[in-house]
């Protein structure tokens, strides 16, 4: 509004006081503002803005907004996280699980520090391998099926983990030595392995 005035005092200023305008009067030069171009964009302008007042003033916020877990963040990018791979077919998008650090001096804490070593983050992938192997196994070394897989990874023969070292059948890191490298060559990384895994019950 200020605006305006000011324009229409300009405007009749210009007109009372220019050369040769004896016969214009201040009331005519008033009538003519109106229909200025300058006007019909203030008249514009000021209808915007009681528009956008009155939008602003209908707005009520009617929940908490939602924010995507994990699970469906990985699902929607399956290609993100910094493993060596996207896993293999049938496990559609793959599943990061989060999961703190486990007790020391667990089979569960050698997996965790043992991780790094094979390219796999453990505070981004631990969570992936902790549900396979619970899963599997239930983190026990001497756990076995009765198809003849054996140990925390399930190594099916169980013989296959002499390749990590010749305690295999009792020693839980070279079980998980042997585990992780398996992860790594078919799936690239533990996420991948569960996403198959919850898709076909077995990695």
């Amino acid at each position: 509004m200020i605006a305006a005035v000011a324009v229409i005092a300009v405007a009749v200023g210009a007109v009372v006081f220019a050369p040769g305008s004896g016969a214009f009067s201040a009331a005519e030069a008033i009538e003519a503002v109106p229909g200025s171009h300058t006007m019909a964009l203030l008249e514009a302008e000021r209808e915007q803005l009681i528009a956008m007042t009155a939008a602003a003033r209908t707005l009520t916020v009617v929940a908490k907004p939602k924010l995507a877990s994990p699970a469906q963040v990985a699902a929607a990018n399956p290609g993100t996280g910094s493993g060596t791979g996207t896993g293999t077919g049938g496990g559609g998008g793959v599943i990061f699980v989060t999961s703190t650090p486990p007790d020391p001096g667990t089979a569960q804490s050698i997996a965790y520090n043992m991780m790094a070593s094979f390219g796999f983050s453990p505070q981004t992938y631990f969570g992936c391998l902790k549900d396979i192997w619970n899963r599997e196994s239930g983190w026990v070394y001497d756990a076995e099926n009765a198809s003849g897989a054996y140990g925390i990874p399930q190594a099916l023969p169980g013989s296959k983990m002499a390749s990590a070292g010749a305690d295999w059948q009792t020693d839980p890191a070279t079980q998980i030595k042997w585990g992780l490298g398996y992860i790594k060559d078919i799936y690239g990384n533990p996420c991948s392995a569960w996403a198959f895994e919850e898709a076909n019950g077995y990695y």
